[in-house]
């Protein structure tokens, strides 16, 4: 109750910035507002597009059933111009327009684009569907989300795989207009193109029909007229960038449910959602920038249940975290290196490899990994390697093994490593073997037999090693599972420890890591706080201080240093937050508590906004904040919910303001 309360709390706030916001209309103009249609009364209320094709204006007489559909990989699309700004790392702070950043290619930035807007549509029949009383098979729900995490920053480069994606979605959509139509319900009439304030001439979503990869020279076409750009010419730079907050907090939580998915854990709810703001997307509400920030607010909220959903499947299927010391060098053997998130690959990763002699290692935000006892029971799963998945390219050279890629984030591989690097899931690279569904990672353990693995030859030497840890004040085993089960169980200790003054201030320092060298302000931050202050970390963005010597909070038995787990783990750390202002009979804001996240994808969107949702304010964001948000749109969210872009010039400044609860 003290979660779902804190919204009315900001409630305030966030009507002053959507007023604000409401007025600015197309290109900073001031326009009439809109009449808001209701999300939950979907697209009947307008007339038809005059856009549409004919044969959507009917009913069609085929069924399609439901069904995973494989595709021969199909020819690339020329070289085009692009624009993306979805990720912290776009080009200048403000969109990627050649390739980007990330090495997308414009024909992948392009069919990502067309792929979101087919989902528009498909999410639209999904949501007609639900509310005509037509059920939505799991199929359906689940392509959805994960054809939307599909399109995450670092996730998929493979524009065949995009191109069957469009079909499916094809597909399904003419499975739910044959099923409304059984039902008897009437075609829906679509808003046109003006009434959304779209330009362009690709019709409703409701009303897009794929033409078939045999035409790629209109696919190309489509391509760039599904991008953002067309809409920030005619709706304007602020309303088009809420709505692509919406979409990218979309894509964060498509991920998590996904993921949560893979672990047995489903919610009608979370893919109700899902396809309501994809219809919400193609109705005229969306030219509200209030409706539209109402909508991102509902976002974080649904994303709030769906962290919880797959924080509890990871504990029912593989038990709750403890505090487990994980080992950062490596031993002798052949080896598999597993990155990415999925922890459920993990798992049947290590019953496959069981017996063989393979030690297989996490890298990155599969750290956490270690925590859990139904993981940790086996004994090859040995340790960690590397860092944050920026460092891959570096990490996945240096390893002497298999590499096995589950989810977000990969890079193009160089042929130092591309010929043993596997995907699975989502994640999808030319040139690079994909295990499907099967989920048998045979392929995988014969690459890693095949390899060296480590040997004496090319081990480093520990006492080089330990010299130079020692130098730089680091260390070769860390601890994680340091969940919210295991945090509020020394809760009383925590509140002593405030109480007698030994601990003056809590901090949460997570979320994504990158390249940028603004980055470093993190590490330098943590190494400024007084030691009567303790950290709470996440994500991948733990790693910029994870291997530290906190050492222990004076005069307690407390670690100042607590691992909470993955980006989704962010869960945990406002569950502690609200208990511990339950003790302390004060809301999260009254608490000696300072958030300072880093972002850079789109998963950290769906956080953020999980985070407004809940009230919580003063939240520090970088080291940049959003490219897609306009000066004054961000100028709004920061008076609404003050937050504040990260001093990455100035840790100092920073750690004096928070300490002073600023």
């Amino acid at each position: 109750m003290a979660l779902q309360g804190a919204l009315n709390a900001a409630a305030p706030a966030l009507f002053a910035a959507s007023q604000h916001l409401m007025r600015l209309g197309a290109s900073g103009s001031v326009l009439p507002r809109s009449t808001t249609v209701s999300s939950s009364s979907g697209l009947l209320a307008r007339g038809i597009s005059s856009a549409s094709s004919d044969d959507k204006k009917k009913w069609p007489s085929v069924k399609v059933k439901p069904g995973l559909r494989s595709f021969a990989a199909q020819p690339a699309l020329d070289d085009t111009a692009m624009f993306c700004f979805q990720c912290e790392q776009t080009q200048d702070n403000k969109g990627c327009t050649t390739v980007g950043v990330c090495g997308k290619t414009p024909e992948v930035a392009g069919l990502q684009d067309l792929l979101i807007f087919s989902l528009k549509g498909l999410g639209g029949w999904a949501h007609l569907a639900t509310q005509n009383g037509v059920e939505v098979p799991q199929n359906i729900q689940s392509f959805i989300t994960g054809a939307t995490f599909s399109t995450l920053t670092n996730v998929n480069f493979d524009d065949a795989r995009f191109l069957a994606m469009l079909k499916e979605a094809e597909e399904y959509e003419a499975y739910l207009r044959a099923a409304l139509q059984a039902k008897g319900v009437a075609a829906p009439q679509l808003p046109s193109s003006a009434e959304l304030g779209w330009t362009g001439d690709l019709p409703h979503p409701m009303a897009y029909q794929y033409p078939g990869s045999s035409d790629m020279d209109l696919i190309r076409h489509q391509a760039k007229q599904a991008g953002v750009s067309l809409r920030r010419e005619s709706l304007g730079a602020t309303l088009a960038g809420l709505q692509e907050m919406l979409v990218y907090g979309l894509k964060g939580m498509a991920a998590y449910t996904h993921h949560a998915e893979a672990l047995g854990s489903t919610d009608p709810a979370a893919y109700g959602f899902v396809n309501e703001a994809y219809a919400f997307l193609g109705s005229p509400a969306s030219k509200d920038p209030a409706a539209v920030l109402g909508m991102c607010m509902k976002l974080g909220g649904a994303n709030f249940g769906v962290m919880k959903m797959l924080s509890e499947g990871h504990a029912r299927r593989f038990g709750t975290p403890t505090p487990t010391p994980v080992s950062l060098d490596p031993i002798e053997g052949k080896c598999i290196l597993i990155t990415g998130h999925d922890m459920h690959d993990l798992e049947t990763l290590l019953q496959q490899t069981e017996g063989k002699g393979i030690n297989v290692y996490t890298h990155g935000e599969m750290l956490p990994a270690h925590g859990y006892p139904g993981l940790k029971k086996y004994k090859h799963l040995v340790g960690h390697f590397g860092g944050a998945w920026y460092r891959q390219k570096i990490d996945f050279s240096a390893f002497p093994g298999a590499v096995l890629a589950t989810t977000n984030c990969v890079l193009d591989p160089p042929k130092a490593y591309k010929g043993r690097l596997f995907t699975t899931n989502e994640t999808g690279l030319k040139g690079v073997t994909h295990i499907g569904a099967t989920k048998d990672y045979s392929a995988v353990i014969a690459a890693a037999l095949a390899e060296e693995g480590f040997t004496k030859d090319n081990m480093p030497d520990p006492a080089e090693v330990a010299e130079e840890r020692a130098e730089e004040g680091k260390l070769g085993t860390v601890t994680v599972g340091f969940g919210h089960d295991v945090v509020l169980s020394v809760a009383g200790q925590v509140v002593d420890a405030v109480k007698t003054g030994k601990l003056e201030h809590i901090f949460v320092i997570g979320g994504c890591d990158g390249s940028e060298p603004q980055r470093k302000y993190y590490d330098k931050l943590a190494r400024l706080m007084p030691t009567n202050t303790m950290v709470l970390t996440l994500g991948c963005g733990k790693f910029r201080i994870f291997d530290q010597d906190f050492g222990m909070l004076p005069g307690t038995g407390l670690p100042r240093l607590l691992d909470m787990g993955q980006c989704n783990d962010a869960y945990s750390a406002l569950v502690v937050a609200t208990e511990l202002a339950k003790v302390f009979n004060t809301d999260v804001n009254g608490l000696p508590l300072s958030l300072d996240i880093s972002w850079f994808e789109q998963k950290a969107v769906a956080v953020l906004l999980t985070m407004l949702h809940l009230g919580v304010k003063n939240i520090r964001l970088g080291p940049r904040l959003p490219a897609f948000l306009t000066p004054d749109a961000v100028k709004q969210l920061v008076e609404a919910f003050e937050i504040k872009p990260a001093n990455t010039a100035d840790p100092a400044a920073d750690l004096k303001q928070m300490m002073a609860k600023h």
